[in-house]
């Protein structure tokens, strides 16, 4: 018979300061999700009024109410009404971006201000709005390796509240591209590639990332030298003949892909990659559906949940690089990425790719706490299934990163990542936007400030 303090009125939420609330749960923390529609992550049908029980970090039931026991005493938190699914995960961030309109600038301006903002905090502040996001993992794609594991390992140690990181530090490119030298090594040759993916690696790095306009032999060299260290290298890819040169010499994930800007690639060329299961990462909306969502409602770029998490300073600098929309060049190509955007992102689900989701938040006007969102809606919007993208964003992008053992799914076993949702993202995937509670290796977040549960014990 379950037996619970059902009431919201039987637990208390206190809400600390972040710089104290941070600290890793006791591994013999016990906490109940009660009540919500459970989608597990892998695009099976929902369980109505169902219960997660947690206990030392992992998920130790996952099903009906009816069918779950709740120890007395242990704190509930009540999600009648809501959905619970599995924490999102991002397959493609830039933590050191925060959706300035001017990447250039935007370093420039931190330049100018690394006194109060260096990089490691701006890569601390992005990483609590994606927690607050209901990302409780993600791969960061193109910083400087020193700071990408200082972050990452003090989210890890529960210093700071983030998702889960893997890291690439900086990306190999044959030349310099916007970003500053910090966040990139150049290559001119195999042999130079395989050694930076080699000092990544040995630096901490937890995946490579190439750039597009790399030759066949260097893709060829950075995939062996990783493979070696069971690495996984993802690309930046654009052109037809660098996919083809990517694919072909055993590049993980193929990452953007056009971001469908670009015209459709050959027909043999997706039909071998949807045949072969290695997974394409399209970043979808970045290029193609946000600027024109922004025209048409600007009010956007003044939304207090956007604005949550930010300095007012760094928030100013942001609203200084939106005064023009239309000037801004990361979108000088904008017309000729529209019309080609359609059939672009319709070749890989036509195709039945797997596909990763993966927002590349942080470039101009996509921020991190909506990116993903965004992203997932361009896919349903174009003919993907709802259920089918929830388990993209879920547990396909578990499979990627080669954690799927872990988390992904909500099952016992796996690591309690959970996000509460208001609304029923069945029936409307931007409900995405609509997180209430985050729960990462079983500590739940409210707006990435850690909840401390408490219940009077007493059934009702």
């Amino acid at each position: 018979m379950l037996r619970l303090p059902w009431l919201r009125s039987s637990i208390f939420f206190a809400f600390a300061l972040l710089a104290t609330t941070t600290a890793s749960a006791d591994p013999t923390t016990r906490i109940a999700l009660v009540g919500g529609m459970l989608l597990d992550g892998s695009g099976g049908p929902p369980v109505h009024n169902a219960t997660i029980l947690i206990e030392n970090r992992r998920i130790v039931a996952a099903a009906a109410s009816s069918g779950v026991v709740v120890p007395v005493g242990t704190p509930v938190i009540d999600t009648r009404g809501e959905t619970m699914m599995p924490g999102m995960i991002e397959l493609h961030a830039h933590l050191a971006l925060m959706g300035h309109g001017d990447i250039g600038h935007w370093f420039e301006w931190l330049e100018h201000h690394r006194a109060e903002y260096p990089l490691e905090r701006v890569m601390e502040l992005s990483s609590r709005q994606l927690l607050a996001a209901g990302i409780t993992s993600a791969v960061d794609l193109g910083a400087p390796l020193k700071e990408s594991v200082e972050v990452r390992d003090r989210i890890r140690s529960g210093e700071i509240p983030g998702p889960r990181l893997s890291i690439s530090g900086p990306w190999l490119i044959p030349a310099a591209a916007i970003f500053p030298p910090m966040c990139q090594t150049i290559v001119h040759t195999p042999a130079e590639a395989a050694r930076a993916a080699e000092a990544n690696i040995l630096g901490g790095a937890d995946v490579i990332k190439l750039q597009g306009g790399l030759t066949f032999e260097e893709y060829k060299a950075v995939v062996d030298v990783a493979h070696r260290h069971h690495v996984r290298v993802h690309a930046h890819l654009y052109e037809e003949q660098a996919v083809r040169d990517a694919f072909t010499a055993g590049v993980d994930v193929l990452q953007h892909v056009g971001s469908a800007g670009t015209a459709p690639y050959s027909r043999s060329l997706v039909e071998e990659i949807a045949r072969s299961g290695r997974p394409v990462v399209p970043t979808a909306a970045h290029r193609v559906w946000v600027l024109p969502a922004t025209r048409e409602f600007p009010e956007r770029l003044s939304d207090p949940q956007l604005r949550r998490g930010f300095p007012a300073d760094v928030w100013a600098e942001l609203q200084d690089s939106f005064r023009d929309l239309s000037a801004l060049q990361y979108f000088r190509n904008h017309e000729a990425e529209e019309s080609n955007g359609e059939a672009s992102l319709a070749q890989w689900i036509r195709a039945g790719a797997t596909i990763g989701m993966g927002s590349d938040n942080g470039s101009p006007l996509n921020f991190h706490r909506d990116a993903l969102w965004r992203e997932a809606k361009v896919f349903v919007d174009h003919g993907m299934p709802a259920s089918k993208v929830i388990a993209a964003l879920t547990h396909v992008n578990a499979q990627i990163l080669g954690q799927d053992s872990d988390i992904g799914t909500i099952e016992p076993g796996k690591l309690a990542d959970v996000v509460v949702i208001r609304g029923n993202p069945l029936f409307d995937i931007a409900a995405l936007a609509n997180v209430d509670v985050v729960v990462k290796d079983g500590v739940p977040y409210r707006d990435a400030i850690k909840v401390i549960l408490v219940t009077d014990a007493t059934p009702r």
